[in-house]
């Protein structure tokens, strides 16, 4: 803003020193407006350009990831979330800033890196947002640290706009056949109709709602993949088992 009004300013010095060389010198006046015109148009393209960049950097901000006792990580738009730290020791568990925490506030694009962010938090690595055109229902991929691939897709609704069943079954046929996930979440901030939620069931797909997205923010509650019962079996082992049984 001020390298704008900087600019303003020197261009309206010029055109007044311009006037004055031209009507000092005796200039025709059609040739002293063109004049005019083409300092003035100069100055304001100047402007444009220098605010422009500004505006496009505030459009959407990076999400800002810290581990405890270190200074903020920014994960730009669009990249990945730095992995955990490889040792003997296991990493300190990654903070999401109080920024990220009201999901309402976020347009769509930010609730992905939420939880993405989320994912990088609970010890997931290769996270990665990849939500967009043509993502074929997956929004964040990410992998366990027990190595299991989840894949998560994301609604961020107003909370009268529940999840129906079309939005699970839409996620339930790629999740696994595309994707290849080990572990399918669907969160959202609002909640599910029955109907979605008996797909969902029925499909081994998790549902994470507004209240359970806000008890996960807070470590209120586990990683919806870590809240699995123990007998429960991953996708990928129960297929070739399922298959087996069937063959025989």
């Amino acid at each position: 803003m001020v390298l704008a009004v900087g600019l303003a300013g020197t261009v309206a010095g010029g055109a007044a020193l311009f006037l004055r060389t031209v009507l000092g010198s005796g200039g025709h006046p059609p040739v002293m407006l063109i004049g005019l015109l083409v300092v003035l148009g100069v100055g304001v393209a100047m402007a444009r350009w220098s605010i422009t960049p500004a505006r496009r950097g505030r459009r959407r901000p990076a999400l800002r990831v810290r581990e405890r006792g270190h200074a903020p990580v920014e994960v730009a738009p669009g990249g990945e979330i730095p992995e955990p730290a490889a040792g003997g020791a296991p990493a300190a568990a990654p903070v999401v800033d109080g920024d990220a925490l009201d999901h309402a506030a976020a347009d769509p694009y930010e609730f992905e890196h939420i939880v993405a962010a989320l994912c990088a938090r609970d010890g997931c690595g290769s996270v990665e947002v990849v939500g967009g055109a043509g993502d074929l229902g997956a929004d964040v991929l990410a992998t366990t640290s027990d190595g299991r691939r989840v894949v998560l897709q994301c609604k961020r609704y107003a909370p009268d706009h529940r999840v129906g069943s079309p939005d699970l079954q839409r996620f339930g046929g790629t999740c696994w056949t595309v994707h290849e996930a080990d572990v399918a979440v669907l969160v959202t901030t609002s909640t599910f109709t029955e109907p979605a939620l008996d797909y969902a069931a029925s499909s081994g797909i998790l549902c994470v709602d507004g209240p359970a997205l806000d008890a996960w923010t807070a470590s209120d509650s586990p990683a919806p993949w870590d809240a699995l019962p123990p007998e429960t079996e991953s996708r990928a082992e129960a297929e070739p088992e399922q298959e087996a049984a069937a063959a025989g």
